[in-house]
């Protein structure tokens, strides 16, 4: 982990939260699968690319994608909704979780590429904001 990790020890397990850069990276060398937390809407107007919907208000950790070993890293818009789900992930029995600190907000501040529909066209759209 870089200077910009954080981990946490919780009764459950060890969260862990990466920056933008150190996802981005992650994500780049396919050593992670990146889950959104958010609702639905929020999923469909602006996305992380390549990111999985599984929202918080239903969330069960039983649920999540099978992995082949790659680490799976929660998302959601500030960091809050995602540090929630990883709590979850914990308490259901894993010993370590991941989360996006920030969100796609953080994301976004970092020059990342987001997914977002196009309000005029409602064509999907890839770029820097």
């Amino acid at each position: 982990m870089t200077q910009h990790s954080q981990t946490h020890s919780h009764a459950h397990g060890t969260l862990h939260e990466l920056d933008a850069t150190e996802v981005h990276e992650l994500l780049r060398s396919r050593r992670a699968v990146l889950i959104d937390v958010r609702e639905p809407g929020e999923f469909e107007a602006e996305r992380i690319p390549g990111a999985l919907l599984f929202p918080l208000s239903g969330f069960d950790p039983h649920c999540l994608p099978l992995t082949g070993g790659k680490r799976l890293v929660f998302q959601c818009g500030t960091g809050r909704r995602s540090s929630q789900a990883a709590r979850l992930v914990l308490a259901s029995g894993l010993a370590e979780a991941t989360h996006l600190a920030g969100g796609i907000s953080a994301w976004k501040r970092a020059g990342l590429t987001v997914t977002r529909v196009d309000p005029a066209t409602g064509q999907l759209r890839m770029g820097r904001l």
